[in-house]
């Protein structure tokens, strides 16, 4: 795809986002749009930056280094986006502004170890299993509240919201009820009294249902294929 099909692209995401947002009675301004960049080189991703995309999303640690060695991500944030194993969470902490897939309490203390260690204090969001799937990590609706207890406990996190995929859908409107339920959870989970834990950004929608994600509360959406075209997977 030519670096003007993508700059194309993320200005229809963006015009999609807008109509969203107003039909939802939402300020569009308050919704960040996350470039998923996974198995794009650094000219696509230098693309993407140029048509106007506020964030760069990177699902694999390698891959990540990589482009983030060409400069690739240069003029925006960086977030980790995909699932993070803790033999990796020295390679993420400090580099990504935000770590959206904390999914386990074990992944949560090895990110406050590495970043204590670094002296730094570093942004997730706890993964949500919202559609209890088995193929799914995260955690569960109902482990949320002691996971919060947990991570309150660990001096070099801050949680700053939720994230979730929910179950693969036919119609992107049938992920309304995943997301409606994530969006409560949010909700409900607002008022924690906790010095690290701050419900900023609620994380779902991706390039096929990120509209109905956005009329639901999302205020980041992760969106690859419809900036980027298909993937191409070997």
């Amino acid at each position: 795809m030519t670096e003007a099909e993508i700059i194309r692209n993320v200005q229809t995401v963006r015009e999609n986002i807008v109509r969203a947002a107003e039909e939802a009675g939402r300020d569009p301004a308050g919704i960040r749009l996350v470039a998923a960049t996974k198995m794009n080189d650094a000219s696509a991703v230098r693309a993407a930056i140029a048509g106007g995309v506020d964030i760069c999303g990177e699902n694999r640690v390698q891959e990540m280094l990589e482009k983030q060695g060409q400069g690739a991500y240069d003029g925006v944030p960086l977030h980790f986006i995909g699932h993070l194993q803790r033999n990796k969470v020295r390679q993420v902490v400090g580099l990504c502004e935000l770590i959206h897939s904390a999914d386990s309490l074990p992944l949560l203390e090895e990110i406050s170890r590495v970043a204590g260690n670094r002296g730094l204090v570093q942004d997730v969001l706890l993964e949500i299993n919202i559609g209890a799937e088995d193929s799914k990590s995260g955690f569960s609706p109902e482990e949320l509240p002691e996971a919060l207890e947990r991570a309150a406990l660990l001096p070099a996190i801050r949680v700053r919201g939720l994230m979730a995929i929910p179950p693969v859908c036919e119609k992107p409107e049938e992920n309304r009820p995943f997301f409606l339920a994530l969006q409560k959870l949010f909700v409900d989970n607002s008022g924690k009294k906790y010095d690290n834990i701050r419900m900023d950004f609620l994380s779902m929608g991706m390039s096929a249902d990120y509209a109905e994600a956005v009329r639901c509360g999302a205020n980041l959406v992760r969106v690859g294929t419809g900036i980027f075209g298909p993937r191409h997977y070997t």
